[in-house]
């Protein structure tokens, strides 16, 4: 029997060894270096909190990719904790489980995210609507309306991120929303970072869709994915649903090998024919008639055979720039945030499920209200607040190695001169860190496509998933590069071009058509 070795039990690599099984004959093999699934999708656990790294949607334009998590988890048939205790109307799905009763379920959320800016918070993404003209003021509007009218009359040729962004938005609204957010999070300001950025993570928005908005001149059914307002999500959190999908794999006869690390791929410049891995018991040899990568270029590189790429391209990889991250996870009594919508919520917190915290004084990037993804991710979310602080690093600079004690005494701080809490008011913290968390669009990036073109000649290497293709993905962008790597193989296809090119909008018309 054929044997695929899978790299990564990541959301990429967990679907590539459920799609063999379904559609081939070919026995998968998961390694997994950490003890652990779902690799940034996880969830972690602690004190009987549980966090969800980086927030995580459950919603695709993909119809495979919806009926797959559905069939995983089913949507819930009855109202969740905090939809019973506040009355709330909620979507509910006919003879689906009781989230009360089960663990097996999808809860139904709405979401909503908001930018913090100016100690106000702001429609995300940035939309023209009433709150943000009475948050900035005429003068200001004024100039965001005039800066974005010299955009539509003299557009910039679009060579960096800046470029495009000012042609979206304007400069004016670009300075105030864009520039040193990005830098916050990438460590660079958009002139620095390809354009590839924005046109995969902000496509179809800009000023004059905001607008359309505004004056209801755009149907619900054609909003762009950024807008849409309901999602998917697992009772307790992302790691949850790859949990699942690791028991489905193991049912149908597939493995996942936790804690087996990848030390070498064996073989040609043309073929692979196995893999060395580290245990808990030592070293093994794996045969391979396929092998399929997430792990991050730069690593899969520097495990090839000499001869499989060339020096030139090992050393464009090995400098593929990444951004890492540090989540702070913080457990209060209450926050001095207020909800002002008309969505009741448990404790009258903010119903967001993410803040984009813009605030140029605080090294913080997003703050996540844990209670709003799931009142089931902490154990009394009526009178506890679980948050989740998000701040973008580069691995081993002053911010990663800061002691746990130092930086969360920082984070709350942080909290405190926003306003959010007081300090007394938290009862445990926990600081978790993580490696090559967003592939990041500069330095060696532009180089990638020799990379590739040299990957891509070894016959049977299937490059899948975030780290896997250098993209700044999403868990559904990233199973899709899996259905597509199982296609090739069914189909016996001459080219991989389908495997890095998935686009989720273009299957979503498909499946229209169809």
């Amino acid at each position: 029997m054929a044997q695929a070795i899978i790299i990564g039990a990541g959301p990429a690599g967990l679907t590539a060894a459920y799609e063999l099984l379904r559609q081939t004959d070919i026995h998968p093999i998961v390694l997994e270096k950490e003890a652990f699934v779902g690799g940034i999708a996880r969830t972690m656990t602690y004190h009987g909190c549980h966090i969800d790294v980086g927030g995580h949607r459950f919603f695709s334009k993909d119809q495979r990719v919806m009926e797959l998590w559905k069939s995983l988890l089913p949507e819930q048939g009855a109202p969740s904790k905090d939809d019973l205790i506040l009355h709330r109307d909620c979507q509910l799905q006919a003879g689906g489980p009781d989230p009360e009763k089960t663990d097996d379920v999808m809860l139904i959320r709405t979401r909503l995210s908001r930018i913090l800016y100016l100690h106000h918070f702001f429609p995300y993404p940035v939309s023209i609507g009433l709150t943000t003209i009475r948050n900035l003021g005429f003068s200001r509007l004024m100039k965001i309306g005039l800066s974005y009218l010299h955009a539509c009359i003299r557009p910039r040729e679009e060579k960096n991120l800046e470029d495009f962004m000012v042609n979206h938005f304007g400069e004016e609204l670009y300075r105030m929303f864009f520039r040193d957010y990005t830098h916050k999070v990438w460590g660079r300001y958009p002139d620095a970072i390809d354009a590839d950025w924005g046109s995969q993570r902000i496509k179809g928005v800009s000023i004059l869709k905001a607008l359309a908005n505004l004056f209801g001149q755009k149907k619900n059914s054609e909003k762009e994915t950024s807008f849409i307002d309901r999602f998917l999500y697992p009772k307790y959190g992302p790691g949850q649903i790859w949990q699942t999908m690791q028991q489905k794999v193991e049912e149908m006869g597939g493995e996942v090998r936790l804690n087996h690390q990848v030390i070498c791929l064996l073989g040609t410049k043309e073929k692979l024919t196995g893999v060395v891995v580290m245990t808990t018991e030592g070293e093994q040899t794996l045969k391979a008639d396929y092998v399929f990568s997430s792990m991050p270029i730069a690593e899969l590189a520097d495990k090839l055979p000499t001869e499989a790429i060339s020096s030139q391209s090992r050393t464009i990889a090995e400098n593929l720039p990444y951004r890492d991250f540090i989540t702070v996870g913080i457990l209060t009594d209450k926050v001095n945030l207020k909800n002002t919508t008309n969505r009741p919520t448990l404790g009258n917190i903010p119903p967001d499920c993410w803040i984009y915290v813009q605030e140029p004084d605080v090294r913080m990037g997003r703050l996540q209200i844990f209670n709003n993804w799931s009142p089931y991710l902490l154990p009394d979310p009526e009178h506890q607040v679980w948050l989740g602080l998000e701040y973008f690093c580069r691995e081993n600079d002053g911010m990663w190695n800061m002691r746990d004690k130092d930086f969360i005494t920082m984070a709350i701080r942080e909290l405190e001169s926003m306003g959010i809490l007081q300090s007394k008011d938290v009862k445990d913290a926990v600081r978790y860190r993580v490696e090559k968390a967003y592939p990041a669009y500069f330095d060696a990036y532009e180089d990638l496509p020799q990379v590739r073109e040299e990957l891509d000649k070894i016959k049977n290497l299937y490059c899948i998933g975030r780290n896997g293709q250098h993209r700044y993905n999403n868990m559904d962008h990233s199973m899709l590069t899996a259905y597509e790597a199982v296609r090739n193989i069914h189909d016996a296809l001459p080219t991989k071009e389908n495997v890095w090119n998935v686009n989720t909008e273009q299957s979503y018309q498909e499946t229209k058509k169809g």
